[in-house]
């Protein structure tokens, strides 16, 4: 049986993983937008559960361990516009990387899959 290597293994494995990571943060962080949303937060600590998240999200080996999406952006008001933001510079971040279209179309599988449990408003769907 022949199996074709995961998304995870496709992209580099974990290296990759942590420079996507620290380069999304660093365009998070530079948009005045999104910055104060990260006021008092432990950037190092974030930054390594991204890395295990987004790891478990493309096959990699280890899976998330993390607090649950939805309780851990409990409280935090981020709206439907932020979010999407946020997944505008993932998405910059991993096609500066040569991601695939075939991994960016199911990293925002995902990021639509997850939206309803972070974004604090009502999260609206396409008719």
């Amino acid at each position: 049986m022949i199996t074709s290597p995961s998304y995870y293994d496709q992209i580099g494995g974990a290296p990759v993983v942590r420079d996507v990571v620290e380069r999304f943060y660093e365009r998070v962080l530079g948009d005045d937008d999104l910055k104060p949303y990260f006021t008092g937060i432990d950037m190092p600590r974030l930054k390594r559960h991204m890395v295990m998240l987004l790891c478990s999200v493309l096959g990699g080996p280890e899976p998330y361990e993390g607090r649950d999406l939805g309780e851990a952006h409990t409280g935090m008001g981020i709206t439907s516009q932020h979010y999407d933001k946020v997944g505008e510079h993932l998405f910059a971040v991993l096609q500066d990387s040569g991601v695939g279209e075939d991994i960016l179309r199911d990293v925002g599988l995902v990021l639509t899959k997850v939206k309803s449990s972070i974004v604090a408003e009502p999260v609206e769907t396409a008719d």
